[in-house]
């Protein structure tokens, strides 16, 4: 802002009984923001002027308008198409431009080219010789600023996309009744001396800006993985399942291979797929009863299976690691259910917690994360119910692209691989497995025969990508994760509207 703008729009007041702010932003050549802003700045110093609301409305041109100026309209551009021996239809449209229909449907309703149809195939002919382009000379007078059309050519030219009308709005200054050419610098603070000498009766202060916001107050914020979670388990809830108690990442072998008829040879045993613990390096309590019927249903078979034929041992089911899946912990919640006074009774389990594996890190990959996992153990359980079960949870998550393919997991038959689709991504990327637990791994449990188990184990950072458009898990957690992005992320989010 010119420094003395303030004190020019004072001066020039004091000779005139009234001024419209955009006049006085021609008048100093300035930008009307400009003199708005001096204005706000001459009324913070008391009743100096006094501002009257007003709006003017002026036709522009678009992009189109524009182009019609420089060009002509689109009906004269079809006429001049029209050779003097005519044109084919398709081949005027063609040679139009963008706009041929527009101005052929012109052309035709001003009698400037007619459809000859007395030749095969008809011919587009000109019916005049000569034509007068009115709607590019009144958009040239529009443009220099020196007509105003008719409301009917307004409104048409404005259905064509010819025209913008831009509201502005500016001010109607009159003097106010403290009126002065300058201005008094209003004093901001009330200071000691002021009081005691009198001088602040003499002052004029500036007035306290009420609704002027404060600094935002520091806060904590919850993470997008956070919100998913509680989502997750609400959802649990809502459907009548128990939480069941994560608090080891530590176990032993036996927990989270053995107990689930995974054969101490499975290649996700060894080292390049498990962390595996050096302190301590082994479990040694142990069900001992419950560890004779793996070990023999592992060894020699049982409960109508062959097993797998190796010497068991017990030193492989020892070893502690960093839990790879919490259906470790379903594991034990199973037997002892099986085990509970009262005999077996239907139920309903889910954990939402860490697992660890040794995995390559990518875009959907990380060593550290959390899953969630679901299990109902009740009598007659199929794989319908199953898939109903998944569909009706991921539906109150707002996720309703899912695909099932056959799957093999050493302790669930049938099982299946759990897909979401990805926006982001464009493709369908696996969130979790699922499946009907064995009788190998149930019924040495001591859980009776006609009970089956279904159970499933999703990601948490996938769909939670998916929900937030997050493409790079890397991008959701660890070091590269944006703090601007968990601060300003919403306190909700509204999937659907």
């Amino acid at each position: 802002m010119h420094p003395d703008l303030t004190e020019r729009i004072l001066q020039h007041l004091e000779n005139v009984d009234k001024v419209d702010t955009l006049d006085l932003a021609t008048q100093f050549n300035v930008d009307h923001q400009k003199v708005v802003g001096a204005l706000k700045s001459i009324q913070a110093h008391g009743e100096l002027v006094n501002a009257e609301t007003t709006t003017h409305k002026t036709l522009g041109l678009t992009d189109e308008g524009q182009s019609v100026v420089e060009h002509g309209s689109h009906e004269a551009i079809v006429y001049a198409s029209v050779p003097l021996e005519g044109i084919p239809q398709a081949a005027l449209m063609a040679a139009g431009g963008a706009n041929a229909k527009v101005g052929f449907s012109k052309a035709m309703s001003q009698g400037w080219i007619l459809l000859d149809k007395s030749v095969n195939p008809p011919l587009i002919r000109r019916k005049v010789d000569q034509i007068v382009d009115n709607v590019k000379e009144q958009l040239v007078l529009v443009a220099s600023g020196k007509s105003q059309l008719p409301a009917k050519d307004v409104s048409d030219y404005k259905k064509r996309k010819l025209l913008q009308e831009t509201t502005t709005k500016s001010f109607i200054l009159t003097k106010g009744p403290e009126f002065a050419t300058t201005l008094t610098k209003l004093e901001t603070d009330l200071t000691m001396d002021m009081l005691s000498s009198g001088l602040w009766e003499q002052l004029k202060f500036k007035a306290y800006n009420f609704d002027a916001l404060g600094a935002p107050p520091t806060r904590g914020h919850l993470h997008p993985l956070l919100k998913v979670r509680t989502e997750f388990r609400q959802i649990f809830l809502e459907m009548g399942f128990s939480e069941m108690p994560t608090n080891n990442y530590v176990e032993s072998s036996f927990w989270n291979f053995d107990a689930l008829f995974q054969p101490q040879q499975h290649p996700a045993r060894d080292a390049h797929d498990t962390f595996f613990i050096t302190h301590p390096a082994q479990s040694h309590k142990f069900p001992q009863d419950y560890l004779q019927r793996v070990k023999e249903v592992h060894s020699n078979g049982g409960y109508g299976s062959m097993g797998y034929g190796y010497d068991w041992k017990l030193v492989e089911a020892q070893k502690n690691l960093l839990r790879t899946h919490t259906t470790a912990v379903s594991a034990r919640m199973l037997f002892k259910l099986a085990n509970q006074e009262g005999g077996f009774k239907p139920a309903k389990y889910f954990s939402i917690d860490k697992v660890f594996r040794n995995e390559t890190l990518d875009a959907t990959h990380l060593a550290e994360f959390h899953q969630v996992e679901g299990v109902i153990a009740d009598v007659g359980l199929t794989l319908g119910d199953l898939i109903g079960t998944l569909y009706e949870f991921f539906r109150k998550l707002g996720i309703t692209q899912l695909e099932f393919k056959p799957a093999y997991n050493p302790y669930t038959e049938p099982s299946m691989e759990i897909f979401c689709y990805h926006p982001g991504l464009a493709k369908w990327i696996e969130v979790g497995n699922s499946g009907l637990f064995r009788p190998e791994m149930l019924l040495p449990m001591g859980l009776p025969e006609n009970v089956n188990v279904i159970a499933w184990g999703l990601s948490l950072e996938r769909p939670t990508m998916i929900k937030y458009g997050i493409n790079n898990i890397r991008d959701l957690v660890g070091p590269k994760v944006d703090l601007k992005m968990v601060e300003e992320g919403p306190i909700c989010r509204l999937d659907y509207v």
